[in-house]
């Protein structure tokens, strides 16, 4: 499953033609390669990708919670492709 990551960080990266998507955390390289590639229409050139550790913490009630961790991946896309989700639109 791949989900898009929307931050200021993010954002500045996709005018570089560096898009951010967090992705389950056993998925490979080739395999989220091919799944973008096919899901967005576009070509990818290269993957980086980095764990995301989990959380655990004491809500206001005392009570005990924990978040799993993921993974998140940069995708470099070839010149001149772009995936439109990113794209700003102006007002």
């Amino acid at each position: 499953m791949i989900t898009p990551v929307f931050t200021e960080k993010s954002l500045k990266l996709a005018k570089e033609g560096k898009y951010t998507f967090s992705v389950s955390r056993n998925a490979k390289k080739p395999a989220i390669k091919s799944e973008i590639g096919r899901t967005f229409g576009v070509k990818v050139v290269g993957i980086k990708s980095t764990a995301v550790s989990g959380e655990t913490g004491r809500n206001a009630r005392g009570n005990k919670y924990a978040k799993l961790g993921g993974k998140k991946v940069i995708a470099i896309l070839k010149d001149g492709d772009k995936i439109d989700v990113f794209e700003e639109s102006k007002k």
